[in-house]
């Protein structure tokens, strides 16, 4: 009668996983934490309506909505959880009332104090396995809970076999209900994920093609003006002489800013050769450091040794350049640039830049790659935005996090490249 009982449990705990599903796509209620709040607790209400109860105990699965709550919806739905459980409890009383106060409440401790670690675990699988791991804290709870209770009540020796019967079978159903949840959850974030992905990707092929277009039609009559302004400041010696020669310097930067344009809409690889991440890295540091040194800014740097990749040296080179500047830039005088470049078969290649300036907010964060948006007082917004192409291209990834006042921290993600099998060293400079 219990198996019955919780994977009838199971099935009301996935309801509200399949309604979030539905409506994940309505911004108003989809990404709502008192809408996830008031589902998930709905669910643990109803497991404990239809709770299986024995030995003076409520067998059920309250804690499976309120760990997933947590977890996935935020403190606030955790906590409308919560106060629906023990709503609920009340009002079904008994003689072990005090007890589901105090399992509610220790219960619901452990997926608060987990929830910022949770977010920070990138994979899907270990985020499946997280959420076990936090969903059995219950468990242990329950079987607390139980022995403390048991131990305030007559002895009977018959109650052993099944006892323990009921236990595992309440911890086994309790991880699989968890995990079942845990990957619709994760189902629903990787689908929300892969379409801002594919808008993104279709805002960046349209901006590409027109920027192509008007790239192109601009730089051939702005071809002939600078080299009819060439031949005239060569050979023009007087009082216009020093006129050609800024129009010229703003011709070259307007050209630079077109070839800018055209990067941006095809990024052109064209010596793709065998690079040492590490040598190229710290060619784009000793460029960089006399601006760094100029604005009282430390680089320091951490880069493994015989990390190889095939690429355009060239192009990688200015999408490092451009990023790098930037952190430069955004850090105020007599702080730190940091760059790092790690490697294994299991992650792949990272590149960390990583700054201690005033950093940006969520909103900042998310625009960061848009064409012409830039935080900077001059700037185009380009070089940012042709640098995640660049690095697009290379089927690398760009990922930005940053908090005001303590920094911005720039990860590329490159997949698991096959390396030569010499043994890996680490230097650090800086």
């Amino acid at each position: 009668m219990l198996a019955e009982k919780l994977l009838l449990h199971v099935l009301i705990i996935l309801a509200p996983v399949l309604i979030y599903y539905v409506v994940s796509e309505n911004r108003r209620f989809g990404q709502s934490p008192y809408f996830i709040g008031i589902l998930q607790g709905v669910s643990a209400s109803l497991c404990l309506l239809f709770a299986f109860y024995d030995y003076g105990l409520y067998w059920d699965l309250r804690y499976i909505p309120l760990v997933l709550a947590v977890l996935y919806g935020g403190p606030k739905a955790g906590i409308i959880v919560l106060v629906a459980f023990l709503g609920t409890r009340t009002y079904l009383g008994g003689d072990a009332l005090i007890f589901g106060y105090i399992s509610g409440i220790v219960a619901a401790s452990v997926p608060f104090l987990c929830l910022r670690r949770f977010n920070r675990v990138e994979t899907k699988k270990k985020r499946i396995g997280f959420a076990v791991l936090v969903g059995l804290w219950p468990n242990f709870v329950m079987l607390s809970i139980l022995i403390a209770y048991l131990l305030t009540q007559p002895a009977n020796a018959s109650e052993g076999p099944n006892l323990t019967l009921y236990i595992l079978l309440f911890g086994l159903i309790q991880v699989v209900g968890v995990g079942f949840a845990s990957m619709l959850h994760e189902a629903v974030l990787e689908r929300e994920l892969m379409k801002q992905e594919i808008r993104r990707a279709e805002k960046l092929n349209t901006l590409g093609e027109l920027a192509a277009s008007i790239a192109h039609e601009v730089r051939n009559p702005l071809t002939v003006v600078k080299g009819f302004l060439q031949l005239m400041h060569k050979e023009d010696k007087g009082k216009n002489f020093q006129y050609t020669g800024l129009i010229l310097s703003e011709l070259a930067r307007a050209e630079s800013i077109i070839n800018d344009y055209l990067n941006f809409a095809k990024p052109e690889f064209k010596k793709i050769e065998k690079v040492d991440l590490g040598e190229l890295l710290q060619d784009v540091k000793m460029l960089l450091n006399p601006l760094a040194i100029k604005d009282g800014i430390h680089l320091e740097s951490y880069l493994e040794k015989n990390v190889f990749m095939e690429t355009d040296k060239n192009q990688f080179k200015q999408a490092l350049v451009n990023i790098l500047k930037n952190a430069i830039e955004a850090t105020p005088q007599d702080g730190r640039v940091y760059i790092k470049l790690l490697s294994n078969q299991q992650a792949g290649i990272q590149i960390v830049i990583k700054d201690t300036g005033k950093g940006m907010t969520k909103e900042q964060v998310s625009r960061i790659g848009t064409l012409f948006y830039t935080t900077k007082d001059k700037g185009t917004g380009l070089g940012t935005t042709v640098s995640m192409r660049i690095i697009d291209t290379m089927n690398g990834k760009v990922t930005y996090s940053s908090e005001l006042g303590k920094g911005t921290e720039v990860k590329i993600s490159f997949p698991p490249v096959k390396q030569e099998e010499q043994k890996r060293e680490a230097s650090v400079v800086g």
